[in-house]
């Protein structure tokens, strides 16, 4: 079973069901996917979606995912800082880190200076990569 960090571009790229994606949904709502989040993560979802839909969608969305068989809740405990150029994305990063995650899902290319990171090494994939790969 893959365990991601899903970003938040991604989720919304996956939600609807006509959706080239939107087997990454099914999977992680029928538990074939770890999603690992935090409560930032959440609340990045959750502030996002409420904008681009309305806060009843975004609430069901996000009770979805913390009732996902395989969800991850993850605490961070140390913040490593290793994205400058927009250190918003650095909570999935340490989300990535400390749940133990197999690789951040994105599509934003701020996440790329991770593939220059020798340690901590966290692992990348655009969203269209990862469903071709394992879907």
């Amino acid at each position: 079973m893959k365990s991601i960090v899903l970003d938040t571009n991604c989720l919304l790229a996956i939600l609807p069901s006509i959706s080239p994606y939107h087997q990454v949904w099914v999977e992680i709502l029928n538990g074939n996917i770890c999603l690992c989040v935090s409560n930032a993560i959440l609340s990045e979802y959750e502030e996002i979606l409420s904008s681009k839909t309305n806060s009843e969608i975004a609430m069901r969305v996000i009770e979805s995912i913390m009732n996902a068989p395989q969800t991850k809740k993850v605490n961070p405990t140390f913040f490593y800082n290793l994205i400058t150029e927009d250190p918003d994305d650095n909570k999935f990063v340490d989300c990535a880190i400390c749940g133990e995650a197999e690789l951040i899902v994105t599509n934003d290319s701020h996440f790329n200076v991770l593939r220059t990171i020798d340690f901590p090494k966290i692992q990348i994939s655009k969203l269209q990569n990862f469903i071709s790969k394992y879907y």
